[in-house]
């Protein structure tokens, strides 16, 4: 903001010198200002604050100004080759987390079991299958065979069976066969049928739980150890429990590895959008999130194909998951966050990192602007997760935040499972996402710019919510309007997902934003498993209950915290709440000064306030019970 003030006043080195000195006794005066209004409460806004308004927009102006770390980035470039680089190291990763997180989709291909009798062609070697099943399987009332029991093996001729026949039955004793099958999948491989297809549910549960355990794990350990450390982390279970998983020999071994890999999954998640939200600057960092989450999209369209193509279960993790080999070189190209390594006190490592990713984009840094990076305070760094109870601005940013994704993952399942019990052939039903998500996410660019973060979360999840709630509303007769409506839904979800992980990033604080993260990821894996509980459920009226009153108290929530477009991030707890502030009081003055000639009236102001100068200090040594807002108005009108 400053430096477009300074752009657009006449002589840039005299503005920028006024600005300067300017700035540095605004500041002297809002801070006071700041002071004296802890002491008493005034209604700001019901009377005219012109005055009030000013210091307000210079105090965020001031605090901008104040981000060191900021006006860096903006001399190494803000979305140069290191920045696109950076970006683009993002792309393989996450059509990989796609590819591991709804693998399990294609393992559990439905088949048709019948036991194996193959006692019988002891008997006769040259029995037909057809003849084999009719002899030693019984029947159901409408002919086909039954699939758990089988006749007890007898020691007869073949005369004698066809003669008298087979009438005492067992369960399977020798395994079963699928001779329908067309693909093999984790179903034949390990037989769950009969009983055991109930362990297919284990599958969900323990992804579900690894989601669950990885949120609360690796987001802690990201801000603990730092965004490099834990993004190899992450690559690395990819590796052995991802592409390892096509070499498992038994189902429990298969649950293991599926809870393993959806830690890395979160983990990975987790830390790259930390790493993008504090190498960038303004609108890249959204386009950098946006960008990635296209390719998680790109990654399910991708196993959707491989999986249609593919007959074997184990062809589709052997090779969908070799391109996580390449990724073993990230251990060289990827780089830390020199904004959490200046949280941590590790200045030198910060300023080489800023001075790698300048010379990669070629630029150089003023040694004076490095020199005023400096280690802070031991009580400015020290955060932990005890923060997020005892802080209430943290506290009511998680609990909101919690509550959208929860809202999100709540209706997202609810589309998914309403498809699914259509009875559309799943490699359609799960295509259908992969399409419109690309183009969701890339119409969040749009919409970012236009009405911002917040309004952008509120209106997408309503989008999705409202079809969410036709979709449980409409019968199942209407098969064709339910498909449009779930098309339309998971349109505006993947929407929000995109514009969730944007927002919250940049409301929390640098030393806790990938704890931040992973705890409200936990809410979305809540929103998943209700949905699975109450589509069980007789009730019809409870998941068009619970749609209703997540997604408006989420909009309702939501609408409370501060718009961050355009702000710098928080890094620490020590200004986070005077930043949190300043970006609520600012969306009022955002408003008044921009109703009053935008560019040119913010100049005029700043040129006003420069003339008051010798007035300041006697103004704000009075106290604030003495002033009379109207002549105030008055004075400081520009």
């Amino acid at each position: 903001m400053r430096s477009l003030w300074m752009s657009r006043l006449p002589s840039q080195e005299m503005s920028s010198q006024m600005a300067t000195e300017n700035g540095c006794k605004v500041k002297h005066r809002s801070h006071h200002s700041s002071m004296n209004s802890n002491q008493l409460e005034v209604p700001v806004h019901t009377q005219s604050p012109s005055l009030e308004m000013l210091l307000r927009r210079l105090r965020a102006s001031e605090t901008q100004q104040d981000d060191n770390f900021a006006n860096i980035l903006d001399v190494v470039g803000e979305f140069g080759t290191f920045q696109r680089r950076l970006v683009a190291l993002t792309f393989l990763p996450n059509i990989l987390l796609a590819f591991f997180m709804f693998a399990d989709i294609f393992m559990f291909a439905a088949q048709k079991p019948y036991c194996n009798t193959s006692w019988i062609l002891a008997v006769e070697p040259n029995l037909s299958e057809a003849q084999q099943l009719n002899l030693t399987l019984p029947q159901e009332p409408n002919g086909s065979f039954q699939t758990c029991l089988m006749y007890s093996p007898v020691t007869w001729d073949l005369d004698s069976i066809i003669h008298f026949g087979l009438n005492y039955t067992q369960s399977c004793q020798d395994g079963w066969i699928y001779p329908e099958a067309k693909k093999r999948s984790l179903v034949n491989e390990f037989d769950l049928v009969c009983g055991k297809d109930r362990n297919t549910e284990g599958v969900q549960t323990m992804l579900t739980a690894g989601l669950l355990i990885g949120s609360l794990i690796f987001g802690f350990v990201s801000d603990k150890l730092g965004r490099y450390p834990t993004i190899l982390m992450s690559l690395l279970g990819l590796t052995v429990f991802g592409f390892g998983t096509a070499f498992v020999n038994t189902f429990h071994q298969y649950l293991f590895f599926r809870f393993c890999v959806s830690q890395a999954l979160v983990c990975y998640t987790i830390s790259s959008v930390c790493l993008a939200t504090e190498w960038l600057i303004g609108q890249h960092r959204a386009h950098a999130i946006i960008l990635e989450h296209c390719f998680f999209s790109v990654g399910f369209m991708f196993l959707n194909g491989l999986a249609y193509s593919l007959s074997h279960w184990r062809l589709l993790f052997l090779l969908g998951g070799a391109p996580v080999f390449p990724l073993i070189s990230y251990i060289w190209i990827v780089p830390e966050s020199p904004r959490w390594l200046l949280m941590k006190g590790r200045v030198e490592e910060a300023k080489q990192m800023l001075c790698y990713a300048a010379s990669v984009n070629k630029k150089i840094i003023p040694l004076s602007l490095l020199d005023k990076l400096q280690p802070p305070g031991k009580k400015v760094t020290k955060a932990s997760v005890l923060d997020f109870c005892n802080n209430k601005h943290l506290l009511k940013v998680t609990l909101v935040m919690g509550c959208v994704w929860f809202t999100v993952g709540y209706s997202y399942f609810m589309l998914i499972l309403k498809l699914k019990d259509l009875g559309i052939n799943i490699h359609f039903t799960q295509v259908i996402p992969g399409i419109v998500e690309v183009p969701a996410r890339l119409c969040c660019i749009f919409l970012l710019e236009q009405i911002g973060r917040k309004w952008s979360l509120i209106v997408t999840i309503f989008q999705g919510s409202l079809m969410c709630l036709l979709v449980l509303i409409l019968p199942s007769d209407l098969k064709s309007m339910i498909i449009f409506l779930v098309v339309l839904g998971e349109f505006s979800l993947a929407a929000s997902v995109s514009v969730f992980f944007i927002y919250t990033a940049e409301l929390l604080p640098t030393v806790l934003r990938a704890t931040g993260l992973g705890l409200v990821s936990l809410a979305w894996a809540s929103g998943a498993i209700s949905s699975l509980a109450v589509s069980y459920q007789k009730f019809i009226i409870l998941p068009i209950f619970l749609c209703c009153i997540s997604a408006t108290l989420s909009m309702s929530l939501c609408s409370v915290l501060p718009e961050t477009q355009d702000q710098s991030l928080p890094d620490n707890l020590e200004h986070y709440f005077l930043q949190t502030r300043n970006m609520a009081e600012d969306m009022f003055t955002e408003e008044v000064v921009g109703s009053e000639g935008t560019a040119e009236v913010m100049k005029n102001t700043v040129l006003s306030s420069t003339k008051l100068k010798s007035d300041s200090d006697s103004l704000f040594s009075v106290s604030w019970q003495d002033v009379s807002w109207p002549g105030r108005g008055k004075e400081t009108d520009p």
